[in-house]
């Protein structure tokens, strides 16, 4: 059978019992695989990248190498939640690589959403290769490509990005999620002991707030979407809604509407509510929000978000509206 064929006789992954079964038995392939080299990694702190992360840890310790981009499109604490979990509670290897003014700064202006998408992807290569170069003894890569991936776009997991490095780098796969589905995977992860909110992270875009930051992105609007972001999850946890709302975040557009705040005229950007509910993606409902809360929300970004004068909530489902807005 081929290795990225998952075999029907398969158990999936349901229990903690199952979990430690498979990471018993992934530990032993990935020791044999690699031997005494070492592994490279692209961390985004997105649940697949983590729990390969968490498990190659546990496999290798020091000889696996995390590289941990922040482009300055991430979630507001999720570049120090990598740190704080990886670095400072699993003494992984890790290397930081703050290139956030090189990502806006080459993103300026850009307004068109697809090529905002291959900015992003082709300058993550670019930092990850220079990155990779800078290292000795790299023989292997380690991918968080899953099943879906394998089933959708062939075995290189397109959408980290690192399928795009230099074939000089020659570098091995080790991939131990490559026959795993979603759900499978946070098992292992609540197994390895990542906290729940790296394991239940809701779907993040590979090009991250740089969609959510409708139009050419500027820094400014940008913090706009993050915190924002920022309110809207901390409510939704406060409210019960965490985990039960498949995907929830907040989109800035690039315009501006007349309002009134401290009494005076302002002329400031509209922050959009989304909150959907799926089961694969292809068709979305929009979750049914309390009018309370969504007024609770608007109080909150109105006050706690600088340049923002409104709160809109995207009642769209898809069809005829996609999840993202671009």
């Amino acid at each position: 059978m081929e290795m990225n064929q998952r075999p029907e006789s398969m158990e999936r992954i349901t229990t903690p019992a199952l979990a430690e079964q498979f990471i018993q038995e992934q530990l032993a392939a990935i020791q044999a695989q690699v031997g005494d080299k070492k592994v490279l990694l692209a961390l985004s702190g997105g649940v697949d990248s983590s729990v390969v992360a968490a498990l190659l840890i546990r496999a290798i310790g020091k000889q696996l190498v995390c590289v941990h981009v922040n482009h300055g499109l991430l979630r507001k604490g999720e570049p120090e939640q990598v740190i704080e979990v990886f670095r400072n509670q699993m003494d992984a290897n890790l290397i930081y690589v703050d290139a956030v003014d090189r990502f806006l700064d080459k993103l300026a202006g850009v307004a068109e959403p697809e090529q905002k998408r291959k900015i992003i992807g082709a300058e993550f290569i670019r930092v990850f290769e220079e990155e990779a170069r800078k290292l000795e003894g790299i023989e292997f890569l380690a991918q968080g490509t899953i099943y879906p991936d394998i089933l959708e776009s062939g075995p290189v997991k397109a959408h980290h990005n690192v399928g795009g490095l230099p074939e000089d780098l020659k570098f091995q796969l080790v991939e131990p999620l490559r026959l795993l589905f979603k759900d499978e995977v946070r098992v292992v992860g609540k197994a390895l002991g990542l906290p729940d909110s790296m394991v239940y992270r809701q779907p993040f875009p590979g090009p991250g707030l740089g969609v959510r930051c409708l139009g050419a992105i500027t820094r400014d609007r940008l913090e706009a979407v993050r915190e924002s972001d920022a309110i809207l999850r901390e409510e939704f946890a406060r409210n019960g809604l965490e985990g039960k709302v498949w995907q929830y975040f907040t989109i800035v557009p690039d315009f501006k509407s007349v309002g009134v705040k401290d009494g005076k005229r302002s002329f400031e950007w509209p922050v959009i509510l989304r909150a959907v509910n799926t089961v694969d993606a292809m068709t979305a409902t929009v979750e049914d929000l309390p009018f309370s809360l969504l007024q609770r929300i608007t109080a909150r970004i109105t006050a706690e978000v600088p340049g923002v004068n409104r709160v809109l909530y995207d009642l769209t489902p898809k069809p005829c509206g996609t999840i993202e807005w671009e």
